[in-house]
């Protein structure tokens, strides 16, 4: 399991109204071969979306030459979205959130885990309307 961070954005104003949350994710030192096909990502991409309980609406995926992929989950939610980068090993995730319904940060572990990800450093955003 890879070492996981999370921070809050310094200076956020009290939200009168919370919207959602939104998570982004840098995943280090991961696997580059993981990182690189358009069929490792795109699975692991359905698992999150799944076993987070996020309700999924439309995938679109795109395969990069020579590699990377970047690959988004239309959710009901809202999104779940994975860029990588092999030649760097990093991954950015992208889980944006409204309501109560699905796990943010399950999200995140599950591709995290599945890109051999050995450091993760999460920011939380929470996202609505200033006081």
């Amino acid at each position: 399991m890879p070492s996981i961070s999370t921070g809050r954005r310094e200076g956020d104003p009290a939200l009168a109204v919370s919207l959602g949350d939104h998570l982004l994710a840098d995943l280090l030192d991961c696997d580059p071969r993981r990182l690189a096909r358009l069929e490792t990502v795109r699975p692991l991409l359905v698992r999150a979306v799944e076993e987070s309980g996020a309700t999924p609406l439309r995938y679109s995926c795109h395969q990069f030459e020579p590699g990377g992929v970047t690959a988004l989950a239309l959710i009901a939610e809202s999104h779940v979205a994975i860029h990588t980068w092999p030649e760097r090993n990093f991954a950015g995730v992208d889980v944006f959130t409204c309501g109560e319904s699905m796990d943010p940060h399950r999200a995140v572990q599950v591709i995290a885990e599945g890109l051999g990800a050995r450091r993760v450093r999460i920011t939380r955003v929470p996202r609505g309307i200033p006081r």
